[in-house]
């Protein structure tokens, strides 16, 4: 199939989709069996009714029954093996497409962790969600739904054809046109009218799964602001477009089933016809006439396959345009050892994204243990600034410096053991305090817990609930106030043992005073650790060590 994937399977752009989709080794000896097994299936299928038809016209002749023993027998051999058979072509295939989808999975989720921290530009959480969970399910349909009925209808198409050629030349050739027609032309057909609806459902099944994930995220806001009828209009909308796609696919596939059903009808009157002419015996003109009908069973997915191809196709090119975003950072071939000194260097600093400056000629010198406020309006680059710490993102002009090693030379992973960030929404999974901070130290004991804990002024409160760390946050720790959530994300974080502590916006959405306090303690926690705040409210933190630096 190599040479008719690498013309069939281009992306948009010329991007080659085959790498995607191709197999392992250890699942193409499964798609092997599968297509074998498939074939079988398909085969006794069509030997049962051809079987079926001789034996009956054969039998009402009264002959012998030793006569009819062999026939007897066939239709038990087909009809069990059918049976087994297609229970083995979908054992194998369905093992040998979800390995596929396991290895692709991996891979967009191996991909994630590269460019999601420095952001993924203009794609949603919910489209997000749906190219990583829907759109990766694009490669069962691909399998299953079109690479292995194509070819097993083909090979059981071909030997069918040549069995009818044996009997009757002429009326072989008629049922070959008529399969040609159903293999090549109807999926053509089909396709073509349904192009623009399976292009279509990729993207309005994102734009659904996006506005269903940032309606419930929002909801409380929505009706807050009462704009509960603006949203579900705007949602409705949306799924109305999908639903409209959905059902002009669904029209296309029920025109090629009808023509598939004038294929195989044609094939079987091509027979009768053609047999009444011929000299030839009455159960040979019922094999003549039936079998045909029987590949019904084997042609029945040829219609929906090129349908089906369209929008895998749409929806791997999705999952394929996340796997092409650039990765933000480049890590270097010889990473250089870890600095001894902690002091950082901010020299002549851009950064930004896809072209699009947000920092620019950024410099700033922090000591080792100094506190260090770093300000500016929503949109100014402070978050850009603790992507580039955290070596989420790599400049586009100067240099960040850590104990006088340029961060280019570390990798990331290496900078971010000495580099930890507190974000303004720290993920807090639903799971128990326990199981949230043992993220950050797997295996720390309860000592240490409950002192990263204390370090955050949350040791008290935990202390009193009755099921202590093992309390359960709920998800994204609905159970926490916003002010302990942020404690509980700081304690993790000190669990982490970082030398310097990003805090980027870790007061936001909350009260000028549980924020003074919240950062009173975050500082009083911190100890010798060296602290950038970065805030847009610099008014509410404790004294910095270095002059405030403020981002236009």
């Amino acid at each position: 199939m190599s040479g008719l994937a690498e013309r069939m399977w281009r992306g948009g752009g010329g991007v080659s989709l085959v790498g995607l989709v191709k197999p392992e080794r250890g699942a193409r000896w499964r798609l092997g069996l599968a297509v074998g097994a498939g074939v079988l299936a398909s085969g006794a299928a069509v030997g049962l009714l051809a079987t079926s038809a001789w034996l009956i016209t054969e039998a009402a002749a009264q002959p012998p029954v030793l006569v009819l023993l062999v026939a007897i027998v066939a239709v038990r051999a087909f009809g069990v093996g059918r049976g087994f058979f297609r229970y083995v072509e979908r054992l194998a295939a369905h093992d040998a497409a979800y390995r596929v989808l396991g290895v692709t999975r991996a891979r967009m989720t191996g991909r994630l962790e590269e460019v999601a921290p420095a952001g993924l530009g203009a794609v949603r959480r919910g489209d997000l969600l749906a190219r990583l969970v829907l759109d990766v399910d694009a490669v069962l349909d691909l399998w299953l739904r079109v690479v292995l009925p194509v070819l097993v209808a083909a090979v059981t198409a071909a030997v069918t054809v040549g069995l009818l050629v044996v009997l009757l030349p002429v009326a072989g050739a008629a049922v070959g046109v008529a399969v040609a027609v159903a293999c090549l032309v109807v999926p053509w057909v089909t396709a073509r009218s349904a192009r623009r609806a399976e292009q279509a459902i990729a993207a309005d099944r994102g734009e659904v799964a996006a506005g269903a994930t940032e309606t419930l995220l929002t909801a409380a806001d929505v009706v807050a602001f009462n704009a509960t009828e603006v949203v579900l209009a705007e949602f409705e909308a949306a799924d109305a477009r999908l639903a409209a796609a959905e059902r002009r696919s669904a029209w296309s596939a029920g025109l090629g089933n009808a023509l598939l059903v004038l294929c195989v009808g044609g094939a079987s009157i091509a027979g009768l016809v053609l047999g009444s002419r011929a000299d030839i015996s009455g159960p040979v003109f019922a094999v003549l006439v039936l079998t045909p009908l029987a590949l019904a069973d084997a042609l029945g997915g040829i219609p929906a396959t090129a349908q089906i191809a369209t929008r895998v196709k749409a929806s791997l090119v999705r999952v394929q345009d996340l796997l092409n975003t650039p990765t933000p950072v480049t890590e270097p071939s010889a990473p250089s050892g870890l600095p001894v000194g902690r002091d950082l260097v901010i020299s002549h600093l851009d950064a930004g994204y896809d072209d699009h400056p947000v920092l620019r000629d950024v410099a700033l010198t922090v000591a080792a243990g100094s506190r260090v406020v770093v300000t500016g309006p929503s949109g100014s680059g402070k978050s850009t600034l603790a992507s580039v710490l955290l070596r989420f993102l790599e400049p586009t002009k100067g240099e960040v410096a850590l104990g006088g090693v340029s961060l280019t030379d570390l990798r990331g992973d290496d900078v971010r053991e000495t580099i930890g960030l507190l974000t303004q929404e720290s993920h807090v999974f639903d799971t128990s305090i326990r199981e949230n901070l043992l993220l950050a130290q797997p295996g720390a004991s309860d000592l240490r817990l409950w002192r990263a804990l204390y370090q955050a002024r949350l040791g008290e409160f935990v202390s009193s609930l009755p099921d202590g760390l093992d309390t359960m946050v709920g998800e994204h720790g609905a159970r926490l106030s916003g002010g302990e959530r942020q404690r509980l994300a700081f304690a993790r974080l000190m669990l982490a043992n970082h030398d310097v502590l990003v805090l980027d916006e870790p007061t936001e959405h909350l009260d000028e005073e549980t924020a003074r306090r919240l950062l009173h303690d975050l500082y009083a926690a911190a100890g010798q650790r060296t602290v950038i705040l970065l805030t847009h409210r610099p008014e509410l933190a404790p004294h910095a060590t270095q002059p405030v630096l403020a981002l236009p």
